[in-house]
């Protein structure tokens, strides 16, 4: 499943950068900023957020970031076990 996910972004990647590498000679900017250039301008801004994107997903940041954070929460959960039979003892010796 993640390997068929992984190559769904890979397939993304390729036709995002072949859209800007088509595009990108055809925006003209020698006469000026005009409407039409700055859509270009826009719209390569906006492709190059595409590819950033799969490139992060890519290389694996989210999931790094996802084994530590359930590190944290596993930690987290071990302390909160060892500390719930002090509270029960708490709770009855105030009864």
């Amino acid at each position: 499943m993640k390997k068929r996910n992984k190559f769904k972004h890979f397939l993304y990647l390729i036709l995002a950068l072949a859209m800007l590498m088509y595009a990108l000679p055809l925006i003209s900017f020698s006469g000026g900023w005009s409407w039409a250039s700055a859509f270009g301008g826009a719209w390569a801004l906006f492709a190059f957020l595409v590819i950033g994107a799969h490139l992060h997903y890519l290389l694996g940041v989210d999931e790094e970031k996802q084994k530590a954070l359930d590190r944290i929460k596993a930690a987290k959960l071990r302390q909160w076990q060892m500390k719930w039979p002090e509270e029960k003892q708490q709770r009855q010796e105030n009864m």
